[in-house]
């Protein structure tokens, strides 16, 4: 791990990441948002999903999270565009009837994918709350975090 900011060049100035001499190898990442719902929200579930006038609310998640792993280039200065070969978003209740939500990336390339996974994690819960929000506006985004990458210099798992 290096001491020093990647985006920043010797001035100070910030710059996209030079990847010309990287190796094209095959890259994976995956994130994880949690979503905190009242209990008269997660009583609205029906089918695995919460049914609004809007439409359902996870299938809508699910696009909107894909959506953001394919344009987070355009979202993040520094970001370079990627040429995605599997972008998921996968959206389950768990035991304490939180919601979550995790997104996995891969791509054949020089650079990694954490910033599309984290992404769509992120648009992902962002979306479940504009869902919800007119039902009830106590919805709590927890957290999103990267939970595993390999493919790079470094491989990490939370």
């Amino acid at each position: 791990m290096s001491n020093k900011f990647s985006h920043l060049n010797a001035k100070g100035v910030p710059t996209m990441v030079d990847i010309s001499n990287k190796t094209v190898t095959q890259r994976m990442a995956m994130a994880q948002s949690i979503v905190e719902l009242p209990e008269e929200i997660i009583q609205q579930l029906e089918n695995d999903d919460i049914k609004t006038k809007k439409g359902p609310v996870f299938q809508m998640a699910v696009l909107a999270g894909i959506i953001a792993i394919k344009k987070t280039s355009d979202l993040i200065p520094l970001c370079h565009p990627l040429p995605i070969t599997k972008s998921n978003i996968e959206i389950k209740i768990n035991d304490r009837k939180e919601v979550i939500i995790t997104s996995e990336v891969k791509v054949t390339g020089k650079t990694g994918v954490e910033m599309e996974a984290l992404t769509g994690a992120s648009v992902a819960a962002l979306t479940i709350y504009d869902m919800c929000k007119g039902f009830n506006q106590n919805i709590i985004i927890k957290e999103t975090k990267l939970m595993k990458k390999f493919g790079g210099k470094t491989d990490y798992e939370r």
